[in-house]
């Protein structure tokens, strides 16, 4: 009766269903473990953000990683701004998620310590080789509020960190790279700017508040994978009973020829 799924043809189309069954399940809980992923970090984000600003010395140092349940807390710093060794990060975009420009990145000193302040977005000029205009700092010491943020690597944000760039223009933001410019300890991380006092003149554009609210489609294709998953078996079941039914509507077919009735003349000459 179903002799037909020991040929060839159908061991291979058996295996191929037994082996993306269990493909299938694992791809769902990958799925699901991003979803679980997503959600973990916008809570994070919003209760760091929500949480009461802290002196950024408190939750980092010198030559220290930012712990990732830091990220998005906020600080505070007073300081004097270093423009002499201000940075350009290149090929950032602006809030609108479009538009290229460069993070301007500038050292704020008080004593013996310092920090990166990620001041904000400005767009790219014409000439990409030159050191863009970019809006004076406030001059003097100013009290800067903003979002602790981890150092950039290439692992983590796989942005290439290029060689050979213009002068005071680079493709990370990473407080051990700065400092051997700068020539003094800095802070591990930087501050991405939200606020300032005094604020100055006209300043970059501020880098908008990290998405906290979307939770992604991965739910939606865990629960997809897993539905695909059942259907192999079932999409099996009926191709099996399809096959069973045409073997046998064949088989009918040929057993009826074979016994068609002898024409007269046929009778006649027996």
């Amino acid at each position: 009766m179903y002799r037909f799924l020991l040929t060839r043809q159908w061991v291979i189309l058996t295996l191929i269903g037994l082996a993306l069954i269990p493909t299938m399940i694992r791809l769902g809980f990958w799925q699901l473990h991003r979803h679980e992923a997503k959600v973990a970090q916008n809570q994070l984000i919003g209760n760091n953000l929500g949480a009461p600003a802290v002196p950024v010395d408190k939750l980092t140092a010198p030559g220290r990683t930012v712990p990732r349940d830091d990220t998005f807390r906020t600080v505070t710093a007073t300081g004097t701004y270093d423009t002499a060794h201000e940075v350009v990060v290149r090929q950032r975009t602006g809030s609108d998620e479009q538009s290229i420009g460069y993070f301007v990145l500038t050292p704020l000193i008080e004593g013996k310590r310092a920090v990166l302040v990620n001041r904000g977005w400005i767009p790219a000029g014409a000439d990409l080789t030159k050191f863009p205009e970019v809006p004076a700092a406030p001059s003097g010491k100013v009290t800067v509020t903003g979002r602790l943020k981890a150092d950039e690597t290439s692992a983590d944000s796989g942005i290439k960190d290029k060689q050979g760039l213009p002068p005071r223009q680079v493709m990370l933001i990473n407080s051990e790279q700065q400092a051997k410019a700068l020539g003094r300890p800095l802070q591990g991380g930087y501050i991405e700017l939200t606020s300032s006092s005094p604020k100055g003149a006209k300043q970059p554009d501020p880098v908008p508040e990290p998405e906290h609210d979307d939770i992604g489609p991965h739910m939606a294709y865990a629960v997809q994978w897993w539905l695909f998953s059942a259907g192999v078996p079932v999409g099996w079941f009926v191709l099996a009973r399809r096959e069973r039914r045409d073997q046998a509507a064949e088989a009918a077919k040929a057993a009826a020829g074979t016994a068609e009735p002898k024409t007269p003349a046929a009778a006649h000459a027996d």
